[in-house]
């Protein structure tokens, strides 16, 4: 019996691999043997992670065994011994990833206070801010360019959030949307795997009934209380995140008597400011210069049109810009192109003299040379 499951374990496998595999990523391959009688407890296991094309879940599809093609080879050969012998395909990606320094868990001790709504970000009786405690180490090595990436839009799909935590550099950052629910469980599963953490500020558009930015949304025309009420039930969510950026907000980003208020709440609260997509020179950015919040802007939108060639000809961008700069930030969303394509970005980005650098760091060596 035990031997029957292990073959149907086998097949399963195969017809896995051959329907959701990446041909042009066959190998480096392993020989797995299985005794007959510890066959269930040795099986190996494969991820979907990899998929050319994702599916959403709830849609994976059960194989039964007249489905799957015809084999031949060491996929289900038993050996002299009675063993069961089964070539597993591995990941190259997967093989090679260094081990994750964690982060430390949120909250640290006195970075917190109670609110209304929960426990807010404050700056360490010791002078130590969110800012600092939350950001990703990091040491710049002499001569490379740092490049960043933020990630964002996370914390809704849980299948695309688990795959950026898991499945990007740790030197990724990530930007949550702050109405996902079990929001401080993902930031912390974040932190465990190295990523540092922005909290996305959904903030008025010019065209609301184009893009939802939801209930809590920072809006250009309303009274400073209301926004900073608002400001503070967003920023009571969850905790761990070094910062914030802006979600949608170009018109909001217009109206400097409503930016004032907000920068001035965030650089109370140690916490620092990337904005993306609203331009470098708004009202926005100038109240938070003013109110000596740290703030940077990303240089580039890297998958404004959501297609591999074009999400890689902002990469490219990005290098071109870092050489110029010293440092360069894109800002993208969750898709799996996206992901895809940076993750492929990311592998050998040290080779072509370059450093990924988490966002933090880019930020810190801006305010530097001001």
């Amino acid at each position: 019996m035990a031997l029957g499951a292990a073959m149907v374990c086998a097949l399963l496998v195969f017809g896995a691999i051959q329907v959701f595999g990446d041909p042009s990523a066959a190998g480096p391959r392993r020989i797995v043997s299985l005794a007959p009688n510890d066959a269930a407890a040795n099986a190996p296991t494969i991820s979907f992670a990899d998929a050319s094309d994702p599916l959403e879940a709830g849609e994976y599809q059960s194989f039964g065994l007249e489905e799957l093609p015809e084999f031949s080879g060491e996929i289900g050969e038993i050996d002299s011994s009675g063993e069961l012998r089964v070539a597993v395909v591995e990941s190259p990606q997967q093989s090679v990833r260094p081990n994750v320094q964690p982060l430390p868990r949120a909250p640290l001790a006195g970075l917190t206070e109670q609110g209304a709504h929960g426990p807010l970000p404050i700056v360490a009786a010791n002078g130590r801010t969110p800012a600092q405690a939350y950001a990703r180490p990091f040491t710049p090595q002499q001569g490379r360019p740092m490049i960043a990436v933020v990630i964002g839009g996370l914390g809704f799909n849980a299948r695309a959030t688990t795959q950026a935590i898991e499945e990007l550099p740790p030197e990724i950052t990530l930007s949550f949307v702050p109405y996902a629910q079990n929001l401080q469980s993902w930031i912390d599963r974040a932190r465990a795997h190295g990523h540092e953490v922005l909290l996305e500020l959904p903030m008025e558009p010019f065209d609301p009934d184009a893009d939802d930015t939801g209930p809590q949304t920072l809006l250009a025309s309303a009274p400073a209380q209301q926004n900073v009420q608002r400001l503070e039930q967003l920023l009571s969510r969850g905790a761990g995140y070094f910062g914030v950026t802006n979600y949608q907000g170009a018109r909001f980003a217009t109206s400097a008597q409503a930016s004032q208020p907000i920068v001035q709440q965030l650089r109370r609260r140690g916490l620092v400011f990337l904005t993306s997509g609203i331009g470098q020179r708004t009202a926005l950015s100038v109240e938070a210069q003013r109110a000596s919040l740290p703030v940077t802007a990303a240089d580039r939108i890297i998958d404004a049109r959501r297609e591999a060639d074009a999400i890689d000809d902002q990469l490219l961008n990005l290098e071109a810009l870092a050489l110029q700069n010293q440092s360069a930030i894109g800002a993208g969303f969750a898709y799996p192109v996206t992901m895809e394509q940076v993750g492929r970005w990311a592998r050998d980005i040290e080779s072509r003299g370059y450093q990924l650098a988490p966002a933090s760091a880019v930020l810190n060596a801006r305010a530097a040379r001001r």
